[in-house]
């Protein structure tokens, strides 16, 4: 082994240059099976259900799923609904309403405000529609219950974006009270 004083300079700094070692043996080859492994199965059979699923789920039930996509679609796209439709849409927001108690009481605060804020949007259309199926006797008194229901929907997000949790109840209960009121005058 030469030493670094009497090295080669040109060796010391060159790389080494070196053969492939050759194998006596032959390349491995994976061994290929008919059948999946069992998780992959898994996933076949779960992506096979679901595509099934989505395609046996009628259009009238995905219609019905409001949500953020259908505000924008509905709100920009499409024309205005029919007075019975609205009615049963601030029917349907009675029911939501309802529904969303449990959210409160976990203090889902981000939720009920998007909730609100997203039935408040319809509703101001909603009411203007729902007053043409009211005769001229009776429209005055849902004036007063839909600019109550309006207010108190107003109030419950302020305290519910503060989040205040006392005053978010009150006006939930008042929101709740004033809606139930407007489906009364409607029926």
């Amino acid at each position: 082994m030469p030493t670094l004083a009497n090295a080669n300079p040109n060796t010391l700094f060159s790389s080494r240059i070196s053969t492939p070692h050759k194998s006596r043996h032959r390349p491995h080859f994976p061994v290929i099976t008919a059948s999946l492994p069992i998780h992959r199965r898994h996933i076949a059979t779960t992506l096979a259900l679901v595509v099934g699923l989505q395609a046996a789920t009628p259009l009238v039930a995905l219609a019905q799923s409001w949500g953020t996509h259908s505000f924008i679609k509905e709100r920009y796209f499409e024309p205005g609904l029919s007075a019975e439709e609205a009615v049963a849409r601030i029917k349907q927001t009675a029911e939501g309403l309802h529904s969303i108690r449990e959210m409160l009481e976990t203090t889902s605060w981000r939720y009920v405000i998007f909730y609100i804020r997203l039935k408040s949007a319809y509703l101001s259309q909603d009411l203007k529609t729902a007053m043409t199926t009211l005769p001229q006797a009776r429209r005055n008194d849902f004036v007063k219950t839909a600019n109550e229901l309006v207010d108190n929907m107003a109030e419950l997000d302020y305290y519910v974006r503060t989040p205040k949790v006392y005053e978010s109840y009150l006006y939930y209960e008042k929101t709740l009270k004033s809606i139930d009121d407007l489906v009364a005058l409607l029926a």
